[in-house]
């Protein structure tokens, strides 16, 4: 025996899912007034800043815990402050003592097939980074550039060093680097590598080179640090990365479904991937972390930097405003007189490419954030990847993909439908019954069950593929939004970027008429008032839709016609065999 089933609670249902994100979006939309970001902070001293300072975070050196036994080469240079004391920790520093001049630094060029960098010999800082296959605006040739000091407002920068106990005579990112090969570097054809060494010197015999290594095809970037004590005192040091970014807030729009996606920073300590939001509240961090991640995150692309995974790094966030320094300093160590010393990092300038992600260091993967239903995604966006590379073209690769989950569900479907058909054939004995009990709802409810039962009909079969459905739909507008792989993808014709709207909202016309076919070729459940909230559901979801990214309306498109398609010979399967039996 079926169990008794409220028709009305089940339409409702599906009808606050359908709503579902709309709500979200309006939240979105206009959230609750942020508080007004605190007022900067005064310098203690001309030419010194106090960490945290707005516009000063980027002059400031991560703190470090210099080893017991270690002393410092650079202490006996002239200018340099007095040696720490054991164990002591090193205070951040705001300008460079250790610059030539206070003019600003020749840049050094470096292309290779992917990317166009200019790094700064202050510091040998990251200063700019252009993608040039990625155009800002397709069809134009202006590229992405993520990297940048082109303004206060679009401030984004790498910066890198090593911290000694006298952080003023440190290779930091605010020391000037030299470099003898030349400010021009290109990766030759034939060549698959790229290296661009930086060097700092002092009076005491130490010497550091930190090089860039360029790889063909890669956006993931090496960073090497060469130590060289010929001195005669000991050298202690610890090499850190930290990224500056003036974060400002995009204003969301519904128009605009890709102003959703984060930008911040993020971090993942090798078990939790983490969003840091600055939107509420200033958030910090102060945490060791082994075998993670770090990166400033926005939409399709991120800069990130990727300490060693054997040894614990410490992982530090300051805000001001807008702005944060997110930094990773590792573990102190020291490089005896007549010793040398080599440290490796990783760093991602570029697109949300899962494989280079991938390959850069696994859990990396997860700054392409697919949102809480990555469960689904994640495969989703496998068995896409798989698909695109036998077709080449991401818009059929969503409709054989949509085809491909259709043929999984079969068999659900396939028994929902038959019971939907099975109502169809009983819509002359319901009329009957609603005519007959029309003035009597409790009756009528009663009758229509005992012959639902009677028929082996579930009435609300129908709703079960929608509910199973709209999972996958959310993870599919995840993916089509977050996988910069679909950005500016074609189609076909008029659809020239599968991760925006329809231009000329043909597919979302396409998916009225779908929907409408799908909804007539299945029996009308529930009273009138009922039905006509289904109807208007019909209507309703394209217009939402309309502003959606084109590839997830063509998947809903190629989704409904697809149950068209299995209802219509459901229904003529039980037509024939009703036939048959008369």
């Amino acid at each position: 025996m079926l169990p008794t089933i409220n028709t009305r609670v089940v339409l409702w249902a599906v009808l606050v899912m359908a709503l579902l994100t709309n709500y979200l979006v309006w939240m979105q939309d206009y959230p609750p007034a942020a508080p007004p970001p605190p007022p900067p902070v005064a310098s203690t001293a001309p030419g010194s800043a106090t960490p945290g300072a707005a516009g000063q975070l980027g002059s400031a050196v991560p703190t470090v815990a210099v080893p017991a036994a270690a002393t410092t080469a650079a202490t006996a240079a002239p200018a340099a402050a007095p040696a720490a004391k054991s164990g002591a920790v090193v205070a951040p520093v705001a300008n460079a003592t250790a610059l030539a001049t206070d003019a600003p630094a020749p840049l050094v060029h470096v292309t290779s097939d992917v990317l166009d960098l200019a790094i700064s010999l202050d510091g040998g800082e990251l200063t700019r980074a252009d993608l040039p296959a990625y155009p800002e605006v397709k069809g134009e040739n202006k590229p992405v550039r993520l990297l940048n000091r082109d303004a206060a407002a679009t401030l984004y920068v790498v910066q890198s060093g090593l911290a000694g106990s006298d952080a003023g005579a440190s290779p930091t990112h605010l020391a000037r680097f030299t470099s003898a090969a030349g400010l021009d570097f290109r990766l030759a054809e034939g060549s698959d590598e790229l290296r661009v060494p930086l060097t700092w010197t002092n009076a005491q015999g130490l010497t550091v080179t930190k090089t860039y290594v360029i790889r063909r095809g890669s956006y993931a970037i090496g960073l090497e640090w060469q130590v060289q004590n010929a001195g005669s005192a000991a050298w202690a040091f610890a090499p850190y990365a930290q990224i500056l970014r003036e974060n400002t807030p995009i204003e969301t729009s519904y128009f605009h479904p890709d102003t959703y996606d984060y930008k911040g920073p993020a971090y993942d300590d090798g078990k939790k991937y983490q969003k840091l939001k600055m939107d509420k509240e200033a958030p910090t961090l102060d945490a060791p972390v082994t075998g993670g991640w770090l990166a400033g995150l926005q939409h399709h692309f991120l800069a990130a930097v990727v300490p060693p995974a054997d040894a614990p790094w410490r992982y530090q966030l300051q805000t001001q405003g807008h702005q944060f320094l997110f930094s990773a300093t590792g573990p102190a160590q020291t490089v005896e007189p007549g010793a040398s010393a080599t440290v490796k990092e990783q760093l991602f300038v570029g697109p949300k490419l899962q494989s280079q992600l991938t390959a850069t260091t696994p859990r990396l993967a997860l700054a392409t954030d697919y949102g809480r239903l990555s469960v689904l995604a994640q495969p989703l966006f496998w068995l896409l990847d798989k698909v695109d590379k036998l077709v080449g073209n991401w818009g059929w690769t969503i409709v054989i993909t949509t085809l491909l989950l259709k043929l999984l569900f079969y068999p659900l479907s396939e028994a929902s439908m038959r019971s939907m058909g099975r109502m169809k054939t009983l819509q002359p004995r319901i009329k009957a019954l609603q005519e007959q009990y029309k003035d009597e709802r409790e009756k009528l409810g009663k009758a229509m069950m005992e012959l639902y039962q009677k028929e082996k009909v579930n009435p609300v079969a129908g709703c079960l593929p929608m509910l199973i459905q709209f999972p996958v739909f959310i993870a599919f507008y995840w993916v089509l939004l977050g996988s910069v792989e679909m950005r500016q993808a074609p189609f076909v014709g008029w659809i020239g970027d599968l991760s925006s709207r329809d231009p000329l909202f043909i597919l979302p016309a396409l998916m009225l008429g779908a929907n409408i076919i799908n909804y007539r070729l299945n029996p009308q459940v529930g009273d009138p008032m009922q039905q006509k909230m289904m109807m208007v559901m019909q209507i309703g979801m394209p217009v939402m839709f309309a502003f959606f990214p084109s590839g997830l309306v063509l998947y809903w498109v190629t989704n409904t016609a697809l149950s068209i398609l299995q209802q219509w010979n459901i229904n003529r399967r039980l037509a024939a065999a009703a036939a048959a039996r008369n």
